[in-house]
């Protein structure tokens, strides 16, 4: 298993490895051949990664996993790829993919906006989602807060037209600040029939920790925008 370098100046999130339990370092050593994706620096083809043509949902930071899995078991007609910097939390995923049996799902231990870039053909994803980034909540760090214009833009541009990006989060200052640079695109329009925020929609599992937040009386934003051309 390859790891991606990650060269760029200014980061959205901070590389905290952590130790993995024995259940995710063997589910890396023996499912990671079958449904990792190594470094490189050729375009993925979905068609030949998947077996298939199906719609693609990519997922950037999916954490331990847990509501990606739910996802791709939940819709089996859709293919998932996720992506994340964390390999506990990539081991975890694998775990439950072969705890589930999936099939529909591909993994990534790399940065996404390199992923993006580098990897990922125009026009070529139905939907991408972003689930509780690192907030950057101090306003000298704001800078690092993954949604900025030019990552708009680059989202905008691997989403097919009429694809979604749907974003997530459960700090109200940065859910005003994905508004605003979201409503500032001309890619994309809003899909709230109260905008800017969207109720959770079904297909977004509530986790542990989300649920835990809302009995303790913390909000949860959603925002769901379309590509329009």
């Amino acid at each position: 298993m390859q790891f991606a370098e990650h060269p760029r100046t200014i980061k959205s999130f901070v590389l905290r490895q952590g130790r993995m339990t024995k259940g995710q370092e063997q589910s890396l050593e023996t499912l990671w051949p079958q449904f990792g994706i190594e470094t490189a620096a050729i375009p993925l083809d979905f068609a030949q990664l998947f077996g298939r043509a199906a719609p693609v949902t990519l997922e950037i930071g999916f954490g331990n996993g847990e509501s990606l899995a739910q996802m791709a078991q939940a819709a089996p007609e859709r293919d998932f790829i996720g992506i994340e910097v964390h390999t506990p939390g990539v081991g975890h995923l694998l775990k439950l993919v072969g705890e589930k049996g999936l099939t529909n799902l591909r993994v990534m231990n790399s940065d996404a906006v390199d992923i993006l870039q580098q990897r990922i053909p125009a026009g070529s994803l139905d939907r991408v989602q972003l689930f509780f980034p690192d907030p950057w909540h101090k306003k000298k760090h704001h800078k690092r807060r993954i949604v900025q214009a030019d990552f708009v833009k680059l989202i905008a541009s691997r989403l097919r037209t009429g694809g979604v990006f749907h974003m997530a989060t459960d700090w109200e200052n940065y859910a005003a600040h994905m508004a605003k640079v979201m409503e500032a695109s001309a890619d994309f329009r809003n899909l709230a029939t109260a905008p800017p925020y969207s109720p959770r929609p079904d297909e977004r599992p509530l986790t542990k920790f989300e649920n835990r937040g809302l009995k303790l009386g913390h909000g949860v934003w959603d925002l769901l925008y379309q590509k329009v051309h």
